[in-house]
């Protein structure tokens, strides 16, 4: 896609190494592997992330402390519920109008990254994960997790489905990255949800 060779590719990749703006770790083995190095995956470190657009999270920090400071974890949440409705419902017609829920996943994924988020999904199993490989807001949700729930919940309505996050940037892991079951699953109760 860039026009580059596996070799130039590389030589870039081994300079944000060098440099700590990445870091490397082994790749899940998706099969038989022919000859050649382990693949290995190549992530943006703390350092990194930093390079991104962050010059507002003190200020950020500083509001909702205060808000946190004068009406409680209560209006937290109401902001980052608020937050993340404003964000999604510009994309909401186009991600609903999908058909099944990988569909909207893929749908979100690119309403996300238009966001600043650098979202992708990929298939596993009987889902998709839908991975955000960059957080414009990490620093701020690291102190108010609340943001991350209430994005949660609004990928859950959003995409007719339960979802479920299994990491986050702000928790120091290296995606964020949420499960969307793809597959009609049986409820406790006998139901059927998609």
């Amino acid at each position: 896609m860039l026009g580059l060779s596996p070799a130039a590719v590389r030589r870039h990749l081994d300079v944000l190494v060098a440099s700590g703006d990445a870091g490397t770790r082994s790749a899940p083995r998706g099969g038989a592997r022919g000859r050649g190095c382990p693949a290995r995956l190549f992530l943006l470190t703390p350092q990194g992330r930093a390079g991104f657009e962050h010059a507002y999270d003190d200020l950020a920090v500083s509001a909702l402390r205060f808000v946190a400071e004068r009406g409680g974890e209560q209006e937290v949440r109401a902001f980052a519920e608020r937050r993340v409705t404003e964000m999604i419902d510009r994309h909401r017609a186009a991600v609903t109008a999908r058909p099944n829920a990988g569909q909207r996943a893929d749908a979100l994924a690119a309403a996300l990254t238009t966001q600043g988020y650098a979202a992708s999904t990929q298939e596993v199993g009987a889902g998709a994960q839908l991975c955000q490989h960059h957080c414009p807001v990490s620093h701020v949700a690291a102190e108010f997790p609340q943001l991350c729930e209430a994005e949660t919940a609004a990928f859950a309505e959003l995409l007719g489905t339960r979802v479920q996050r299994l990491a986050t940037i702000a928790r120091g892991d290296a995606v964020c990255t949420t499960h969307v079951p793809t597959e009609p699953t049986t409820n406790p109760d006998g139901g059927v949800s998609a």
